[in-house]
């Protein structure tokens, strides 16, 4: 009965760290292990250096739906779905290597990550709670983030039906494109 708890705690700490690793809020890792706040305060100041940002965690679906946000948070989701279907990690293990597998990519594409880990965690719950879905794109059939209720019959995602703004911010890749075919 001690090794099994032994075990169970040494558990708890390698996820501790792992999400500590990735940048989660100190209520991430409250709510998702069973070691005592200050037992994680430690583990936290030891693991980063520093000790943890204060103040409440993102609560509102919309950040989700905006464009770039959707994209990122689209692609996770869709990630953590899989993992979820073809493995048979614990929920929390499944977010850790979802957004793993997240930054890995956005790492291949030299795109920064919009999505933190907190926020990948929050995506899931509001996936638990059904305030969130996957709905497919009518044109290229491709799932993305929307709210449950929506009307998504004809829906077109954000990647096929760019807002009209899209990519013209400074810096964008977009405009770096264009500049350097427009030097050409």
């Amino acid at each position: 009965m001690r090794i099994k708890s032994i075990v169970s705690e040494s558990r708890q700490i390698q996820r501790a760290i792992a999400l500590i690793k990735l940048g989660a809020r100190l209520q991430v890792l409250e709510s998702e292990t069973d070691l005592s706040y200050e037992r994680l305060l430690r583990l936290y100041k030891e693991v980063q250096g520093e000790s943890p940002a204060r103040g409440m965690l993102p609560f509102s679906t919309d950040w989700f739906m905006t464009w770039q946000p959707n994209i990122h948070s689209s692609l996770f989701l869709n990630i953590y779905e899989y993992l979820n279907k073809t493995s048979e990690l614990e929920e929390i293990d499944a977010i850790i290597k979802a957004y793993e597998l997240y930054l890995e990519q956005t790492r291949a594409q030299n795109i920064e990550p919009l999505l933190s880990v907190t926020r990948a965690w929050r995506l899931v719950k509001f996936v638990d709670a059904g305030m969130i879905t996957l709905t497919p794109c009518c044109k290229c059939g491709g799932k993305f983030v929307t709210h449950t209720y929506e009307l998504t019959k004809n829906y077109v995602c954000g990647l096929c039906e760019p807002p009209a703004r899209a990519g013209k911010g400074r810096g964008s890749a977009r405009a770096e494109v264009e500049e350097e075919v427009a030097l050409a």
